[in-house]
């Protein structure tokens, strides 16, 4: 669902208003969620700094209800997609519980990336997602972990079902928002993919103290 800008006045001048701002604009998302999210974007930005996209997805939501947000982060954060998304056929059924960094795994992985560039594939335009969250999900590149459109993404499939289809590991949305979806984030772009996965978020160098001077990459 393409979405209407925040309300005007919100303020990034702070992590907490920043968490506040994104609340506002997508209120069904969950603010301990966008809150390290937050943390993650400010850890990206330490090292690479200029990102103007922030995609947020809540993997301990149902595959039957939007758990994906997009925010532009020029100026005045605003949401711009609130959608559907798919998570690997591994990680469960309707309710996502299991992950993995493994190749082969067919699991979603969790952690942040950054967006790497496009592509058209087998699966049609696609956005390359790298893992910058050390082990939980440097394997992003190899296991083709990507954004791509997909049929078994839709309202409809997940009324039919009781819930979406599954991919690879992929965090796959609705073919008929996929391109603008894509477009909106292809470039310095960060996305966080949350569970309530006590080993990683005790782990994650990210939502800590950012690695201190080592590569974001390793662990």
């Amino acid at each position: 669902m393409l979405l209407v800008p925040a309300a005007a006045g919100a303020s990034t001048t702070s992590p907490e208003k920043l968490v506040q701002a994104l609340s506002r604009a997508a209120p069904a998302a969950n603010p301990k969620v966008l809150a390290l999210a937050t943390q993650a974007l400010a850890c990206v930005q330490r090292r690479m700094p200029g990102q103007t996209t922030l995609s947020v997805i809540d993997y301990s939501l149902p595959s039957t209800k939007p758990r994906l947000w997009v925010f532009d982060l020029a100026q005045q954060p605003r949401l711009l997609f609130e959608e559907w998304v798919a998570h690997g056929r591994n990680s469960g059924d309707n309710l996502a519980n299991r992950f993995s960094n493994t190749p082969g795994s067919l699991m979603s992985s969790l952690g942040t990336f950054v967006t790497d560039g496009t592509y058209t594939g087998h699966n049609g335009y696609s956005l390359r997602l790298k893992g910058i969250d050390g082990n939980f999900n440097d394997q992003a590149e190899s296991r083709a972990i990507v954004v791509h459109g997909a049929s078994y993404v839709s309202p409809a499939f997940a009324h039919s079902q009781g819930r979406l289809g599954r991919s690879y590991g992929c965090p796959a949305v609705r073919a008929a928002v996929s391109h603008k979806l894509i477009d909106a984030i292809r470039e310095r772009s960060v996305v966080f993919a949350y569970y309530p996965d006590p080993r990683w978020l005790s782990g994650s160098r990210l939502l800590g103290d950012c690695g201190g001077n080592q590569p974001m990459a390793s662990r």
